[in-house]
């Protein structure tokens, strides 16, 4: 499958808030690091820190994607809007680093600035 298809899938699945969907992307090896949080290791690591993400926003949205791809590397860059549970809204930019492995992800990093979104 093609990779650009293939994480269009990923963020569809983060914006659903699907989180069965989001960890069916990942190795069970698979190394998480949202932000400036520790790296979650695993599939029940990584379920449980985007679902307890998930349930701390009404709403989430990606848009403006583009993806550079090297070899098993994906950078990924674009930008997110959240909507708070009050209705109020925060649109940042954002930077996944992927490496992949038999078509899924291995390690997932997410660069982005959420200090005002608990705000």
């Amino acid at each position: 499958m093609d990779i650009k298809n293939r994480l269009n899938e990923l963020f569809s699945s983060i914006d659903e808030m699907n989180t069965d969907k989001f960890v069916s992307f990942l190795t069970d090896d698979c190394i998480f690091t949202f932000g400036n949080m520790p790296p979650a290791v695993g599939k029940e690591a990584i379920y449980n820190v985007v679902d307890n993400f998930f349930k701390s926003i009404s709403k989430l949205e990606h848009h403006s994607l583009q993806y550079i791809q090297e070899g098993n590397y994906v950078v990924a860059r674009g930008l997110s809007k959240y909507t708070r549970h009050n209705g109020t809204i925060l649109e940042v930019g954002f930077c996944n680093v992927f490496e992949l492995k038999d078509n899924l992800i291995k390690e997932y990093r997410i660069y982005i600035d959420l200090s005002q979104l608990y705000n």
